[in-house]
């Protein structure tokens, strides 16, 4: 199984909407190359960002083949593909075309609120599953629990195929303490835009990023710099964003990179329900950043 190189800024996709609810597939292709053509190093398919949870398993077919046949391997694709059903996630792993993929992230059961123990055999019968690389993926502000350092860690040691983890904790000391103990090879990914530099400078590999859907170019050149060791113009960058990085999740995401979007000329300013989009006094703030970053 061939490993997939994580490092630099990966981006969660949104899935652009028409006024009618439906997907804009026009606007999915026009924003497919405004991130190749400007320094994104991969993409994820169908997370969290996407409103993934809003779509048929219809609708994410479309968009899993849509995605693979405009990108056509220009840069690598990963796919989100989780749940709080153990046997219906290992289902969908075994019956997925997932060909034009090299990598899947997997979110922690989320509602159900497992224990450290069925954590670890719910990634077990994943990684046992996966015909493709696993990268878990902890965000315990949106699942309920939080997967602990020690849980990640013997994860993975025990399976060579679980490549990864993006954290999303918050927890910088929890993050720190993965990165010291961790096997060589395994890849930690901030989840979270507003750490990702800190988090470089302790040894993460980069970020899966929200607002690399509207910034790949400058968000992607400060995970680069960072990495680099080039931590001065790095730290510039990161601080020319600090204000946008919380006014993308006062509202929540995506309604915050989805008015960003929207107010670049992307995207209509859509989701589904239960997302609305942000209030009008966040998307004028935004718009303000906006004109003072141009």
């Amino acid at each position: 199984m061939a490993r997939i190189n994580l490092k630099g800024m990966g981006v969660a996709l949104i899935t652009p909407f028409r006024s009618d609810k439906t997907i804009d597939f026009d606007a999915l292709a026009r924003l497919l190359e405004y991130q190749i053509k400007n320094g994104t190093d991969y993409l994820v398919v169908l997370g969290t960002t996407a409103e993934t949870p809003a779509l048929t398993p219809d609708e994410k077919r479309q968009v899993r083949e849509f995605v693979a046949e405009r990108v056509a391997g220009r840069i690598p694709l990963v796919i989100g593909i989780g749940g709080n059903n153990t046997a219906a996630v290992v289902n969908e792993l075994q019956t997925t075309d997932l060909s034009a993929y090299s990598a899947v992230l997997s979110v922690v059961p989320y509602y159900n609120k497992p224990s450290q123990e069925g954590i670890y055999r719910h990634y077990e019968a994943i990684a046992t599953a996966s015909p493709l690389p696993v990268i878990l993926y902890n965000v315990p502000g949106r699942t309920g629990v939080n997967m602990s350092a020690d849980t990640t860690l013997r994860l993975a040691r025990d399976f060579h195929n679980i490549i990864g983890v993006k954290e999303a904790s918050g927890n910088i000391t929890q993050m720190d303490d993965i990165i010291k103990r961790k096997p060589e090879e395994f890849m930690v990914i901030s989840g979270d835009d507003g750490i990702t530099f800190p988090l470089i400078t302790l040894g993460a590999v980069g970020v899966i990023s929200v607002i690399g859907n509207a910034f790949p170019k400058e968000f992607s050149r400060m995970v680069r710099l960072a990495l680099s060791g080039d931590y001065q113009r790095a730290l510039t960058i990161h601080h020319r964003f600090t204000e946008l990085f919380s006014l993308l999740f006062v509202d929540g995401n995506p309604a915050g990179v989805k008015c960003l979007l929207h107010a670049m000329g992307y995207i209509e300013n859509e989701l589904r329900l239960p997302l609305v989009p942000t209030r009008i006094t966040t998307y004028e703030k935004i718009r303000q950043v906006l004109n003072s970053l141009n």
